[in-house]
């Protein structure tokens, strides 16, 4: 009969049977018992908190006494008030400085005839391993982003080519309240991988403290059981929004189970959803993909009365680091040699940038992003420029260049005009009839600087007899005025000095004579 007592000997059957991983089905034919009466003693063996070695050492009357109806059922009461009391426990332990001894003393302090520590603990390790069986491990607030692929690839088709492209699944899970990112990305690749990785941390709006990515390529470089290699890039990635990298070592499942497990969630509930329709670009795959996320996240965790989102809301958001304004450039490398002209070059544009006249010829790292370009000596910032994509541009900065560069850098038709006409209105004629008789002006530069500089050689009265004979002539060259300059007008023709048009730079007699070579 069903008020009958059992005997203990069956008792201990059903106990040991029971731990040995049978079912109650099993128990129930194996002992010629109703799988009620399995069910109830098993049930008071697990609010009991007992052992099966702590079972066999019991007689049978202490056994009975344990089993008898009375104290099981004032024992399920504070059991049932137990298990009430730890879904709001567990939400306090992962807040810095809370411990579970912590947590007893609250509850003993409500609860004057509850469970030892003892018990408490075992109660509530119980607990945690039957409402969420993939966590095993404790996590703060705002101490752990955990970030990885999952195994299997989604596929978007491209209309112009009806070419399938295989695409990769990103998961992101935060440790205290599991708030889950995902997304659609083109590759596994470092770019690939750090800009997912930026884009978990805008969804959560905040910076975790740290970021525990998987062993692969993109994040890992060489493995080390105690000092990993961190990949440069998202070693930049953390110094932007001052986090850090802790990789999960290698073949230690439990550094990453919550991924892996979230990876599982995921699979069931957005995978799922996906994998047999048809997506015709990314961007329409990840507003799928984050539609069923968002019910994924406001999702009922199981044996708890909030989700996700609730949690990361109420616990874990205020808990991040806030964000950088700006988001972050992924940095490229380039090695090059200062050229004479006090310049380098970036071979991925073919364009060229100015460091200081100092670093001529010296071996230099440029680290470059889409938008600017900066040029390290020695671990030293020596430079930096706006990035120009056009090719074969000159980006200067005047006070990288020697005084002598920074004067020829500054030279143009009207310093020219301006520089003769302060010698006399006859030489600043004669100058600008050079510059207009060059089909561009910067090709009678030389010239002129050429011509002024023979003031300070031959005086200025002389220089401006010579420019005025020279217009007489309507001959407008160097040679010219070095000509009339040193009585030697007439041992060629007017004709033939007519036809001399071009600048002779081998005359390295004046001042300024560098710019000649």
């Amino acid at each position: 009969m069903a008020n009958n007592k059992l005997d203990m000997n069956k008792i201990r059957k059903v106990i040991k049977l029971h731990c040995n991983g049978k079912s109650k089905l099993f128990i129930s034919k194996y002992l010629s018992l109703s799988r009620n009466t399995v069910k109830k003693y098993i049930s008071l063996f697990e609010v009991l908190g007992l052992s099966l070695e702590t079972v066999n050492k019991k007689t049978d009357t202490e056994l009975d006494e344990l089993f008898s109806p009375g104290p099981a059922e004032v024992v399920s009461s504070r059991v049932e008030d137990l298990y009430a009391y730890f879904p709001q426990m567990e939400r306090e332990l992962k807040k810095t400085g809370i411990t579970i001894q912590i947590m007893w003393e609250r509850y003993i302090a409500l609860n004057p005839d509850g469970l030892r520590i003892t018990q408490f603990r075992n109660r509530y390790r119980d607990w945690g391993n039957k409402v969420n069986p993939v966590m095993h491990m404790n996590h703060k607030a705002g101490d752990k982003m955990y970030v990885d692929y999952a195994g299997k690839t989604l596929s978007i088709l491209d209309k112009s080519t009806s070419e399938i492209r295989e695409v990769q699944f990103f998961v992101a899970i935060l440790g205290a309240s599991q708030y889950t990112y995902a997304e659609a990305s083109m590759s596994q690749q470092k770019e690939d991988f750090v800009a997912s990785v930026e884009n978990a941390m805008r969804f959560f709006e905040g910076t975790p403290a740290a970021i525990v990515p998987d062993n692969l390529k993109s994040a890992v470089i060489r493995t080390s059981r105690f000092e990993p290699t961190i990949n440069e890039t998202l070693a930049d990635l953390a110094e932007h929004y001052e986090t850090t990298i802790l990789p999960a070592r290698a073949y230690r499942p439990r550094d990453k189970s919550l991924v892996e497990g979230a990876v599982k969630i995921l699979y069931r509930r957005i995978y799922a959803n996906l994998k047999d329709t048809k997506h015709f670009s990314i961007d329409d795959l990840n507003q799928e993909i984050w539609t069923l996320l968002d019910a994924h996240n406001n999702k009922k965790l199981t044996g708890r009365p909030y989700s996700r989102f609730e949690l990361f809301i109420e616990d874990e958001r205020h808990e991040l680091q806030p964000l950088p304004l700006e988001r972050f450039e992924i940095k490229y490398q380039s090695l090059a040699t200062v050229m004479q002209n006090g310049h380098v070059q970036l071979s991925q544009d073919k364009n060229y940038y100015s460091v200081p006249y100092q670093y001529l010829k010296k071996k230099v790292k440029l680290l470059y992003t889409n938008s600017t370009v900066e040029i390290y000596f020695k671990y030293n910032r020596i430079a930096t420029h706006i990035r120009n994509p056009k090719p074969y541009v000159y980006s200067t900065n005047p006070e990288h260049l020697a005084s002598t560069h920074q004067f020829v850098s500054q030279w143009n038709a009207l310093r020219f005009i301006d520089w003769a006409n302060s010698i006399d209105p006859a030489v600043g004629e004669y100058i600008m009839q050079i510059i207009e008789s060059r089909n561009h002006p910067e090709q009678a530069y030389k010239s002129c600087l050429g011509i002024l500089s023979f003031e300070k050689k031959v005086g200025t009265e002389r220089l401006v007899n010579a420019c005025k004979r020279a217009l007489d002539f309507k001959i407008y060259n160097f040679k010219t005025i070095q000509n009339i300059l040193d009585n030697s007008l007439d041992k060629i023709s007017i004709e033939q000095e007519m036809e001399q048009e071009q600048d002779l730079p081998e005359h390295s007699n004046i001042r300024g004579k560098n710019y000649y070579n």
